[in-house]
């Protein structure tokens, strides 16, 4: 008998597992799960081979395998939390805002797309709920997301470039050298990496030609960290 926890990994895995070919990292299922650290990861996948649900390959990077699933998994069960399913239920929009429904049977969801973000230097964000873009499905984990266009190039050695679409998912907290959309001083919206030190923010900027900024960190709030990069050629 497994946990309610156990039973959402093993799921997540094994679609992992089959979609891309190889395990899933310790901080995206971190994040399917809604866990705060990597330990309740270790914890659950050591509790999953215990019972035989799981084996680890030694002396590979991310090499699990699903040796077998509960007996009351059907085809038709609900997916673990944090998949982007391949048939869109009925209650699912509420968590994709601006989802339509032949996008999701294309395979993609409409986002909101927000406007311009400065890679370079910031400014406000400009927010404009009427403008979408399509996004592969596949792209995209559990969350809220939306879509800015950068500008600028202080991120092009992360390979942001001007122009580009950045998909980010919604959320208050990231962790150190994640890509995120930063709020300085209530008004100001910048993508950099964040690099926290002591009660201070850096939002550190992928160009040598670019200066980190320092600021305290009432100053600087979260909004989002990068999740997919859009480009038209």
């Amino acid at each position: 008998m497994l946990t309610p926890k156990q039973h959402e990994l093993l799921l997540f895995i094994d679609k992992h597992l089959r979609e891309t070919g190889c395990s899933p990292s310790f901080e995206e299922m971190k994040e399917a799960l809604d866990l705060r650290s990597k330990s309740g990861i270790h914890r659950l996948i050591s509790a999953l081979e215990e019972r035989g649900f799981l084996r680890r390959h030694k002396h590979r990077a991310r090499a699990l395998e699903v040796t077998k699933l509960p007996q009351d998994l059907s085809p038709r069960q609900p997916e673990a939390r944090g998949f982007a399913p391949n048939v869109i239920q009925g209650n699912f929009s509420s968590r994709l805002p601006g989802l339509r429904a032949e996008a999701a049977e294309a395979g993609a969801i409409s986002l909101p797309l927000y406007g311009k973000i400065a890679a370079g230097l910031p400014i406000e964000a400009l927010r404009d709920n009427e403008e979408t873009v399509e996004v592969p499905m596949s792209l995209l984990g559990g969350g809220e997301h939306f879509a800015l266009t950068v500008e600028g190039d202080s991120m092009i050695e992360a390979g942001i470039l001007n122009g580009d679409t950045v998909i980010i998912r919604r959320g208050d907290n990231a962790d150190n050298g994640q890509i995120i959309v930063a709020l300085v001083d209530e008004n100001e919206v910048t993508l950099k990496r964040l690099r926290r030190k002591g009660q201070s923010i850096a939002l550190e900027p992928a160009n040598v030609n670019y200066e980190t900024r320092i600021f305290p960190a009432e100053r600087v709030r979260v909004q989002g960290r990068l999740v997919a990069l859009l480009r038209q050629y």
